[in-house]
């Protein structure tokens, strides 16, 4: 298999984070975010989103969105899981998950960021003033949800990481590039820490990639 991705990119960070730990070689590739190289037409052409990451598959197939690769990468090689057994426990690292995936990372991306800019004059200060909001709103709610859960432990569902953890992690790296003031998350932080002394969550941030820039 191939992942297509940017090492910026949370959504492909999360995507290397779950193949780490699920001990799953892949080929490596890059589409440069900023130099506009995911909307070239070779790239259109697999992927018509112009986003990243994507999986081309050995028969050739090509999956999109993080979730949905991470799903696959579940279902292909369960081991160890990326969620629970327990339909409940299932239903809550999923809500979990959804906070940066559904409501934070849409909204403050690379993309969002540029059409403020471009189209509403945003200064960076700005632009960056749009995201760290946004990145506060839903940390508020994480934050809320795992503090008290007594089904929180090392990580945000229990004692090894799951899919809630994998979407975490990138977005955390995305807040110290906003300024968000960590301070007021605890919790987060604490699940934070376990992750990155995780072999799987180090390998994957973005300084340690092929692809990485200063």
């Amino acid at each position: 298999m191939k992942l297509i991705g940017y090492f910026r990119s949370s959504a492909a960070f999360r995507v290397r984070i779950a193949l780490n730990l699920k001990g799953i070689s892949v080929e490596h590739a890059s589409r440069h975010l900023r130099k506009g190289e995911h909307t070239a037409p070779d790239y259109v052409a697999i992927n018509p989103q112009k986003l990243v990451p994507a999986l081309v598959l050995d028969s050739g197939q090509v999956l999109t969105q993080s979730l949905a690769i991470l799903e696959y990468l579940e279902e292909i090689h369960p081991a160890p899981p990326l969620l629970p057994r327990d339909p409940v426990d299932r239903a809550r690292v999923r809500s979990l998950a959804l906070i940066p995936t559904a409501d934070i990372h849409p909204i403050q991306n690379l993309r969002v960021m540029n059409y403020l800019r471009e189209k509403y004059e945003q200064t960076e200060e700005g632009a960056f003033a749009w995201s760290r909001h946004w990145v506060e709103t839903g940390f508020d709610a994480y934050e809320a949800s795992v503090a008290k859960d007594p089904k929180t432990g090392a990580f945000s569902h229990g004692d090894q990481p799951t899919m809630a953890d994998l979407c975490l992690v990138p977005q955390i790296f995305n807040a110290g590039r906003f300024k968000v003031d960590m301070t007021r998350y605890p919790t987060i932080r604490r699940i934070y820490d376990s992750c990155m002394k995780h072999p799987a969550f180090d390998a994957a941030q973005p300084a340690k990639q092929p692809d990485a820039e200063s």
